[in-house]
């Protein structure tokens, strides 16, 4: 009778130990992430019909590509160093040409553009979001002939918003984390548009949660032309990294390209006016 009591208990141990929600491993989790990354940043291509060795053989590939863009030891396997790049809070836009269709040497066709702020975070007051555009802006008008000018109505150039998920314009963001804002190369329709991840906590001049002033440049090079860059330390480089914006100063590698893009602004007025030279 004893043993037949001891048995009953082993079976029901056993239908309790297989019927119990299997949890994923962290190894299991990595990789799923690693994949969405890939694919969202990387143009990593999620066809139901390759067979697995060949969707192994492209993440190795995209991983490959990634590792060589951020400088880090290109293995095309999924290290710790990848993976902690893969999660540091950054841009929303693609680092691949091959997913930035509208980007391809995209610019503005005149010098004088507009910009609108539709709507505002509550992180911030109306003043200094205000402010924080404007400045943002500026950065870039200060190395080229580029002039903004706000409207308060109407579509302007560059249209920018706060949102949350899925906002209308195919791209949702994630939530807290990770994607903090995105923008849109120059083109007509969304094309200069930015928008802001308001599941975020944007600050002022703090660098307690994330800097709107550091975001919203970077944004704003996107919806001047520029693609992101792989130097560290650039503006367009696509992770964020706080900075105090009351001596920010735009660095060397964002500042040739956008002139590339622009020109300079001496080269704009010399050719305006017919200067030879402007000292």
């Amino acid at each position: 009778m004893k043993t037949y009591y001891q048995l009953c208990v082993l079976a029901v141990l056993v239908l309790r130990i297989h019927s119990a929600p299997v949890t994923p491993s962290p190894l299991k989790d990595d990789e799923d992430f690693a994949k969405d990354y890939l694919k969202e940043m990387y143009n990593m291509q999620s066809g139901n019909k390759k067979d697995a060795a060949s969707k192994v053989n492209e993440m190795s590939m995209k991983l490959q590509e990634m590792q060589r863009f951020f400088g880090l030891n290109v293995t095309g396997t999924l290290t710790a160093e990848t993976l902690e790049m893969m999660k540091k809070p950054r841009c929303g836009v693609s680092d691949v040409s091959a997913n930035n269709a509208k980007a391809s040497k995209a610019k503005w066709p005149r010098t004088t553009l507009t910009y609108r702020i539709v709507n505002y975070t509550p992180d911030m007051s109306v003043a200094e979001v205000d402010s924080t555009m404007a400045k943002a802006l500026q950065l870039w008008a200060n190395v080229t002939p580029l002039k903004f000018t706000r409207l308060y109505k109407g579509v302007a150039d560059i249209m920018i918003s706060f949102a949350v998920r899925e906002h209308g314009d195919g791209n949702p963001f994630d939530g807290r984390g990770r994607v903090l804002a995105h923008a849109f190369f120059p083109a007509a329709g969304l094309g200069g548009d930015a928008h802001f991840d308001d599941d975020e906590f944007f600050t002022f001049k703090s660098s307690l949660g994330y800097n709107l002033f550091i975001v919203a440049a970077h944004e704003f090079g996107h919806s001047l032309g520029l693609e992101h860059s792989n130097v560290r330390g650039a503006l367009m480089f696509p992770t964020y990294s706080f900075s105090n914006p009351d001596t920010y100063v735009l660095p060397r590698d964002d500042v040739t390209r956008i002139q590339a893009l622009y020109g300079t602004f001496k080269e704009y007025v010399s050719n305006e006016f017919g200067l030879v030279s402007i000292p």
